[in-house]
């Protein structure tokens, strides 16, 4: 027969220890939900108008980007005369991107990485695309759909 091995009283100062380290410990997994340095702007709705200039292509390099932090929005050029729009907001904890380098749409809180051409994270916690916002191109002019 199976015996259950007898119960070991916890002592007063054990259990104020464990619960201690619980304690501590809350905070190190409340962590990846802070904005660690990054501003959180967890609405992914732009503050700009459809029709409201964003941008010019002129500022838009090809392969890259540009973040427009006041409008939410990030406005990148994949290749020679292809624009997209998407929402500045990290789909991981809600945090506002913070730069388009070689690598793609970066995230400062936790280090996603987003694809200029598509949204799409390449890596970091994040797990799904941002919001692709309409646009228009007329002459130099980039506005929103």
């Amino acid at each position: 027969m199976n015996e259950r091995p007898s119960a070991t009283p916890v002592s007063r100062r054990h259990a104020l220890g464990g619960a201690a380290g619980v304690g501590l410990g809350l905070p190190l997994l409340a962590a990846c939900g802070g904005d660690e340095g990054g501003s959180t702007a967890s609405d992914p709705t732009p503050e700009v108008a459809p029709g409201e200039p964003l941008t010019t292509t002129a500022d838009v390099p090809v392969g890259g980007g540009v973040i427009l932090a006041e409008e939410k929005v990030v406005v990148t050029q994949p290749s020679e005369g292809e624009f997209k729009a998407w929402s500045n907001v990290c789909t991981h904890q809600g945090c506002a991107l913070e730069s388009v380098t070689a690598e793609g749409i970066r995230c400062p809180c936790h280090g996603s990485v987003f694809d200029v051409a598509t949204g799409e994270p390449l890596s970091g916690p994040a797990n799904s695309a941002l919001a692709e916002l309409p646009l228009t191109v007329e002459g130099d002019s980039i506005t929103l759909a």
